[in-house]
């Protein structure tokens, strides 16, 4: 809610008469001090920051400035009338769980919004009246998260505690430090809360939507940085001391899959005799902490070749698996997970697990990546190789005919740069 003013701004008027112009230069004065003197419509203060403000419009010199000023002042009325009085009293905490009861997505999206929505929408915007809401307000949260995704505001000095209750404090207990929400997070959170607005005016709760007269986050620029190839062989072969991980790491490399995709890849999806592994589901964690299945993320199955090595190194993982089941009486894992924990594999890897390993085994060989990386390092170095982009995209399950894997996950690569400088270089004439 905002303080509504309208400041009219007047020159000189044009007229050939003298005393007309003055006569009409005293009534633009009238007018002037009426609309700047604070002669609006009082309607609170903005739930974000709890500062007054003021919507002002400039109405320029002439002989209808008058009229014009009038004009604005009962627009400004009608708005703030609409609302303090919107068509319902709905907040958006109301909203939104309404919003969450009709929306069909997958239940890992629904699992991201919620988050987003209890973490940062909820806690300052929560119990304001959804009619309520403008385009300043959500530019004033979105400034917000910017500064701090704990939303102190830069006043929050006390002690974060990596431990609940009585403990006694280490190095991991802190003090607050202001970290900006990243981003990515924030244009999220913007299209999540359109969605729900969307559905707000459809439903007739509210007349227009105020995420789209609001200005969007700004789209994160892609960024990555891939292992380079050295840095890969140094992961590979430190994987390779326990053989199940190094098996892990090795097909994550050459395939260029997502950690979801691999860990709840089976057996029966893999055909070593045609060099074919066929990825149809991923894993996610469920609101009860419990591994489940789904579709991969763009819900189609994707069929990847391997190569000669590759196929050797799942051989052996299969021989390994069947050899343990067998010795401790179990039957071995014909529809068993690849990469598990039982000697049946009956169970598959966690993907935090993975992803937490891996940055760990990292971290002791001093190298600045994570699982994610090595789809961008398999990206980065087909592409590199002179595989065209579209069947880059197909391994790593990309649509758009390759756009998304040219625009995020190709690196830049010095390699590649030397042979188009070596082109240019061969086409220009002699030097004299």
């Amino acid at each position: 809610m905002v303080l509504l003013v309208v400041r009219a701004r007047y020159g000189r008027p044009h007229g050939d008469g003298e005393r007309a112009r003055e006569a009409s230069a005293r009534r633009d004065r009238r007018t002037a001090q009426r609309f700047t003197e604070g002669d609006g419509v009082y309607a609170g203060v903005d739930p974000i920051t709890k500062k007054r403000h003021y919507l002002t419009e400039t109405i320029l010199a002439g002989p209808t400035a008058r009229k014009e000023a009038e004009k604005a002042r009962t627009r400004f009325l009608a708005q703030v009338d609409d609302r303090r009085n919107p068509r319902t009293r709905a907040t958006v905490d109301q909203l939104l769980d309404r919003w969450l009861e009709v929306l069909d997505v997958e239940a890992s999206t629904r699992q991201g919004y919620v988050k987003k929505l209890n973490k940062h929408v909820r806690p300052l915007l929560g119990k304001l009246p959804v009619g309520r809401l403008d385009a300043e307000t959500l530019e004033s949260f979105y400034a917000v998260l910017r500064k701090c995704r704990d939303h102190c505001g830069g006043s929050r000095k006390a002690i974060e505690h990596r431990k609940a209750g009585p403990h006694d404090c280490t190095d991991k207990c802190r003090p607050h430090e202001c970290k900006p929400l990243a981003p990515a997070s924030i244009r999220q959170i913007h299209w999540i809360l359109s969605g729900a607005l969307n559905r707000a005016v459809r439903w007739r709760w509210i007349a227009l939507n105020p995420a789209d007269q609001a200005e969007k986050p700004a789209m994160p620029q892609p960024n990555p940085h891939p292992p380079t190839a050295p840095e890969a062989a140094r992961l590979v072969t430190q994987a390779w001391k326990d053989p199940d991980w190094g098996a892990f790491v090795w097909v994550a490399m050459t395939t260029g899959a997502r950690r979801s995709e691999l860990c709840a890849l089976r057996w029966s999806a893999v055909d070593l005799d045609a060099a074919v592994l066929t990825l149809r589901s991923a894993l996610y964690v469920d609101d009860a902490g419990k591994l489940r299945e789904k579709d991969t993320k763009t819900h189609q199955q994707r069929r990847v070749a391997l190569d000669a090595e590759t196929v050797e190194v799942l051989s052996y993982q299969l021989t390994r698996c069947k050899e343990r089941a067998s010795a401790l009486g179990l039957a071995p894992p014909a529809n068993g997970y690849v990469f598990s924990l039982d000697p049946d594999g009956g169970t598959p890897l966690v993907p935090d697990t993975a992803t937490q390993r891996f940055s760990r085994m990292a971290a002791r060989l001093g190298i600045a990546t994570n699982l994610h990386a090595l789809r961008h390092y398999s990206a980065t170095e087909l592409i590199a190789a002179g595989v065209d982009v579209r069947t880059v995209a197909g391994r790593l399950g990309h649509g758009g005919g390759g756009a998304t894997t040219l625009r995020v996950y190709a690196a830049w690569l010095a390699e590649s740069d030397q042979r188009a400088a070596a082109v240019l270089a061969g086409r220009m004439p002699p030097r004299p």
